[in-house]
């Protein structure tokens, strides 16, 4: 764990210090939304929400972090669960999509953004495609090693799955997304 996380987490706990907890989020915001933002395939307002959320939780559950894992990692977890309540409290099940459906086009914030001027924004854009063919677990481990980079061991304390399923996750993500890019055109 950071050195700087562990002073302003003694902070926060000891004083209740918001402009600690500010800066906790200040550099932990960014990989929680990515995260979020992944899941909800690219439903922005949703993992803002779902982020603002895990943020309060955090806020809310701080004397509760013990410091066995990262304190991202325990944000992750907080923001994964959220997400899966979310999910279970809309009913809606674990989308996956082809290519004939309208989820299968890029969010319009996306469409407009200025990173798909730029060379390889179709590349980018049939990933974001392919990772929204993936089931919800599959996706979530992708993500959160690929994009993120955390390893097995940290994956399973965020989504409280068994490494050896994980694993199973990534390996079927993995060759999901090879077949998707391959039959786009991708060597």
């Amino acid at each position: 764990m950071r050195s700087a996380d562990v002073i302003l987490i003694a902070q926060v706990v000891s004083t209740g210090s918001h402009r600690a907890f500010a800066k906790l989020v200040e550099a932990h915001q960014a990989p929680v939304r990515r995260f979020l933002l992944r899941l909800t395939h690219g439903d922005a307002m949703a993992a803002d929400d779902l982020a603002q959320e895990t943020f309060i939780r955090a806020w809310q559950h701080m004397r509760d972090f013990r410091g066995l894992s990262g304190f991202e990692t325990w944000l992750m977890r907080i923001a994964y669960r959220l997400f899966l309540d979310e999910q279970r409290k809309t009913k809606q099940p674990a989308l996956t999509i082809d290519d004939n459906s309208a989820a299968a086009q890029p969010a319009a914030f996306m469409e407009q953004s200025p990173v798909y001027a730029v060379p390889g924004a179709a590349l980018k854009m049939d990933i974001d495609k392919a990772m929204a063919t993936l089931s919800t677990d599959e996706r979530t481990c992708v993500t959160l090693q690929c994009v993120e980079g955390y390893s097995i061991k940290d994956i399973a304390s965020i989504t409280q799955m068994n490494e050896n399923t994980i694993k199973s996750h990534l390996a079927r993500g993995k060759r999901h997304l090879a077949e998707y890019l391959r039959g786009n055109g991708y060597s």
